[in-house]
């Protein structure tokens, strides 16, 4: 079956941190993968900018999908956003960054 990554990078609201990090680990990543096809998602936080403009978006989710249809769960993500299934938090801002990748080839590391 194919896989997939839908990466997001987002920021929240100034001075809603807290607010924003505990919805997003807390409500929002278990609403997503609940998401038939999305089998797991991760966040992380920026540690070191090496471009220009990254520390605007200082936090990144990634979420694997395997499906044959990604447009089917792509869409079934913003039904769920636009009919209240799923809430976003207004302490994220509306600067967001979002995609998805197809996977290329295997996964190559150290012991390879």
């Amino acid at each position: 079956m194919p896989r997939h990554k839908l990466v997001v990078m987002t920021k929240p609201v100034e001075g809603r941190e807290r607010e924003y990090n505990e919805w997003y680990q807390k409500v929002h990543l278990p609403d997503v993968v609940a998401i038939p096809g999305v089998k797991s998602a991760q966040r992380f936080r920026l540690k070191l900018p090496l471009g220009p403009g990254v520390e605007r978006q200082p936090y990144l989710a990634v979420y694997d999908i395997e499906t044959d249809d990604v447009d089917r769960v792509v869409s079934e993500l913003k039904s769920r956003t636009a009919d209240g299934r799923m809430v976003i938090s207004t302490a994220m801002s509306t600067e967001i960054f979002a995609g998805v990748y197809d996977e290329l080839g295997a996964a190559v590391s150290s012991g390879s």
